[in-house]
């Protein structure tokens, strides 16, 4: 069963700042607490009458290198390890404010945003949290990557990468997430790429505020960072991480087992188009509904 039945948001408002990865522009962030049934909205305090946006896969506009939220003409870039520190720490509704359009990439991992949104404290409210309860399998295969879930009790993520590389080559690890397993095994694990394309990447104008500071880095046969890799295994702990975020975009918990491949944001946002798509293999309610939300 999960840990929490009720929704929750944050107990108070909260700011930071940092370096958007990809614009290079300092980002001021601010994080309030929302009502019941609010869910995760952010708005864009620098533009005409501050729009704002729901954090939701239907909203996802790009996923070639982060997850960009867009409507009306505004996006909401990089979006993913604030939003697993929300999912992470089974908070429902906010409201985030930002100055320009991409949430700052801080050290690269969820760390910051946790330990900011922990320094706040989480309120937990009235209203119940409704669940996606999977009943039956669901896949998404294609050219070697897949997601699949399974029914579960609570929600599990199993995730493996594989890569022609003597220092990755191949690495798979399984959570049950709680809270506690979110701040401890997943949050800290850091944004990783290989030096070739972060050098294409600047070349063209994009990860202008990308550093050893935000990012893990890899040559052809080593790892760049002086200091040393916070799990031993970070890479594939980043990649469940993302997936965290990414599942986060359906708009409520989900209970399922979450089985990763090769998978990355674009593939999970394909998946994510097919689970919506496949309504007879889930269903949503409350845990007071039942005793046995697998059932």
């Amino acid at each position: 069963m999960p840990q929490h039945t009720n929704q929750r948001t944050v107990a108070a408002d909260i700011s930071c700042s940092g370096i958007g990865l990809h614009s290079g522009k300092t980002v001021h962030l601010t994080i309030k607490p929302a009502p019941i049934n609010h869910g995760i909205q952010f708005v864009r305090t620098d533009l005409l009458d501050c729009p704002r946006i729901s954090a939701h896969f239907n909203m996802v506009v790009d996923t070639s290198l982060a997850t960009v939220l867009g409507y009306n003409g505004f996006i909401v870039s990089t979006i993913e390890h604030l939003m697993a520190s929300f999912a992470g720490l089974s908070i429902d509704n906010a409201l985030v404010e930002l100055d320009d359009y991409e949430i700052p990439i801080m050290d690269g991992s969820a760390g910051p945003f946790v330990e900011l949104i922990k320094s706040a404290g989480i309120q937990e409210q009235t209203g119940l949290r409704h669940f996606f309860v999977v009943k039956e399998l669901i896949e998404f295969i294609d050219d070697g990557k897949a997601v699949r879930i399974y029914p579960s009790p609570t929600f599990k993520i199993s995730c493996t990468i594989e890569y022609d590389h003597p220092y990755l080559k191949k690495q798979s690890y399984s959570v049950e997430l709680t809270d506690a397993v979110f701040e401890h095994e997943i949050c800290k694990a850091r944004t990783y790429g290989f030096l070739q394309e972060v050098e294409y990447l600047k070349r063209y104008g994009f990860a202008k505020g990308g550093s050893l500071d935000n990012a893990l880095v890899i040559d052809q046969h080593d790892i760049l960072n002086q200091d040393s890799l916070r799990y031993p295994d970070e890479f594939v702990r980043h990649k469940i991480l993302d997936c965290i975020g990414d599942f986060s975009l359906l708009g409520m918990p989900v209970l399922g087992h979450v089985v990763l491949n090769k998978s990355g944001h674009a593939f999970n946002h394909a998946f994510l188009k097919k689970f919506f798509s496949q309504k007879e293999s889930w269903e949503t309610r409350t845990l007071q509904e039942t005793d046995n939300p697998a059932a």
